[in-house]
């Protein structure tokens, strides 16, 4: 299969999965081991999966305007109550993961624990809104739940196929969120978050460089970006769409089903 092909496929799993609950990082490495990409590849290194996800991530922002313009009213108490709780999430996810790094923990490139974190969040998906149906969940974000999804991104960075947005969307309506609320303020933590992880990455990669480490593709990484930024953009635009009529129960029962699949493959 020629590279600008599997760069096109790459970018749309990517742009697709970023934000959808479904673990974007989980989705690539099923995908490079579907398409039996050489581990050796660029389309497997580390500077070709930041950059994309990098994409995919900006290609939100527009979607925002109205929070950030929000946001930027800082002489009122909601503006500095908001700005504060992403703020503060933020910050549980960067030292949290600056620890990670610093203890040597890296993702595991094996497919197997993506499928069983698949099936696992799915069925905790489908608990939890079975748990919370019926009851009326506040349209606000209380400092609980800021917390409990700074948390919740730490899971999501220990556990490929957990889902960052799955991850701390779940864990939000348990602490006592709306599902339009949990899914908006996911999105405007993992904005910051999901940067500042892709440039730290993108420097180390520049700084320390794999000497074993294959040529920068740089057509290939022009296409699977722009890819990834249109199919992120529309992904999310429909998921904020979504989450004020449906509930999570779709996606968990893909999960599962995803998550069963691959381990057939597998087996």
């Amino acid at each position: 299969m020629p590279i600008w092909l599997l760069a096109v496929i790459l970018g749309f799993v990517e742009g697709l999965t970023e934000f959808l609950p479904v673990s974007s990082t989980g989705h690539l490495l099923i995908a490079e081991h579907l398409l039996k990409i050489d581990p050796a590849s660029f389309l497997r290194g580390d500077m070709f999966n930041v950059v994309i996800q990098a994409g995919a991530v900006m290609a939100v922002i527009p979607l925002f305007r109205e929070r950030f313009v929000m946001l930027s009213h800082l002489h009122e108490r909601a503006s500095q109550q908001m700005l504060a709780k992403i703020i503060v999430s933020f910050l549980i996810t960067a030292v949290g993961g600056f620890i990670m790094t610093k203890k040597g923990f890296k993702l595991p490139e094996e497919v197997q624990p993506v499928a069983w974190a698949l099936i696992i969040g799915g069925i905790v998906f489908i608990a939890v809104e079975a748990w919370v149906r019926g009851k009326t969940l506040p349209d606000e974000i209380s400092w609980a739940v800021a917390i409990t999804i700074g948390f919740a991104q730490l899971i999501a960075a220990g556990f490929p196929g957990a889902s960052r947005s799955g991850s701390t969307i779940i864990l939000a309506l348990v602490v006592g969120a709306s599902r339009f609320r949990a899914t908006e303020f996911s999105f405007l933590v993992g904005i910051p978050t999901m940067l500042a992880a892709s440039a730290h990455k993108l420097h180390e990669t520049i700084k320390h460089p794999d000497p074993g480490a294959a040529a920068p593709d740089w057509t290939a990484l022009l296409i699977a970006s722009v890819v990834a930024i249109i199919v992120s953009f529309i992904a999310v635009k429909w998921l904020l769409r979504y989450v004020q009529s449906h509930t999570f129960i779709g996606f968990g029962i893909y999960r599962i089903i995803a998550g069963i699949l691959v381990l057939l493959f597998l087996s």
